[in-house]
């Protein structure tokens, strides 16, 4: 009982002298915080996404506090709105960014890509893409098990079982970048948010020469070029095989829709151009070639 009793007193006198260390250890090193990174964080969405480049919203707010220039910091998720509100509130000068939409880069859907071997392992894209190319003949499209759609803390991101493709919903993607990180293959995109949700963009990621894309993917850039040449501002170029429309010089006329063969460029929420009607020249009248 003696032994019990002088145990519990010297655990007790113990932890007693440790947290007395430990508070004195405390108050010499304590790190004064800015209250001001408290209000900043509850002005950001609290969503932690790390579509800022921080780990989460308390280290974007702590870095918009104590940095003195702030124009590199941009949330995504909060936008223009917000990012004014927080430097009119630290006195600071905000980023101006204009709002971007994740954009999934791929039109070989089941019947434009057909399967050519079966699958039976681990259903994660990052895990089949270490070792395998996937259940079609394209190295370059999606494998399709939504890895992408697992990264997306906002319901953005869905897989259509139809066509075996992943389809971004514009109205709720926040433009975060999770998406962009999981993809494996590099097709999804963050691209310009046009107003009505429109867009103009290569569907297709093969650098793959035409005749291979085509037995690959009826869906496919084929690199011929048409599309570059009809653009009246330079939007497209063309590189190791595949066009790519730059959306900070694409002025949405469309054009480039109607020369593409394949159909690798998607229009979204526009109606296309009407083709123009082909020229046949007619053979010269016998009496004009006469004269």
């Amino acid at each position: 009982m003696n032994t019990l009793v002088l145990t519990v007193l010297t655990l007790s006198v113990l932890g007693i002298l440790l947290a007395i260390i430990l508070y004195f250890v405390a108050q010499k090193f304590k790190v004064e915080e800015d209250p001001r990174i408290d209000e900043v964080e509850k002005m950001l969405p609290g969503a932690n996404c790390g579509g800022c480049g921080f780990a989460g919203c308390r280290a974007m707010a702590d870095a918009l506090v104590t940095r003195e220039n702030i124009a590199s910091l941009f949330c995504p998720v909060a936008g223009d709105g917000v990012m004014k509100d927080i430097a009119g509130f630290l006195g600071k000068v905000a980023p101006e960014k204009e709002p971007m939409v994740a954009t999934m880069r791929c039109g070989g859907t089941c019947q434009k890509r057909p399967k050519v071997n079966h699958y039976d392992g681990a259903l994660n894209c990052a895990v089949v893409n270490t070792f395998y190319v996937g259940e079609s003949a394209c190295a370059f499209g999606c494998i399709g098990y939504g890895d992408c759609v697992d990264a997306c803390k906002f319901d953005a991101l869905h897989l259509n079982t139809e066509t075996g493709l992943v389809e971004v919903n514009p109205d709720k993607c926040t433009a975060c970048g999770a998406c962009v990180k999981a993809c494996p293959k590099g097709l999804i995109e963050l691209r310009k948010k046009w107003p009505k949700n429109r867009a103009v963009y290569v569907a297709c990621r093969s650098k793959n020469r035409g005749a291979v894309v085509m037995k690959a993917c009826k869906a496919g850039c084929i690199g011929c070029g048409k599309c570059e040449k009809v653009c009246a501002f330079g939007a497209i170029t063309i590189e190791n095989n595949l066009a790519y429309i730059d959306f900070e010089k694409c002025k949405l006329c469309r054009k480039c829709v109607n020369e593409c063969p394949t159909g690798a460029i998607h229009l979204e929420n526009m109606e296309p151009l009407p083709k123009e009607p082909k020229v046949v020249k007619s053979a010269p009248k016998s009496e004009e070639v006469a004269k």
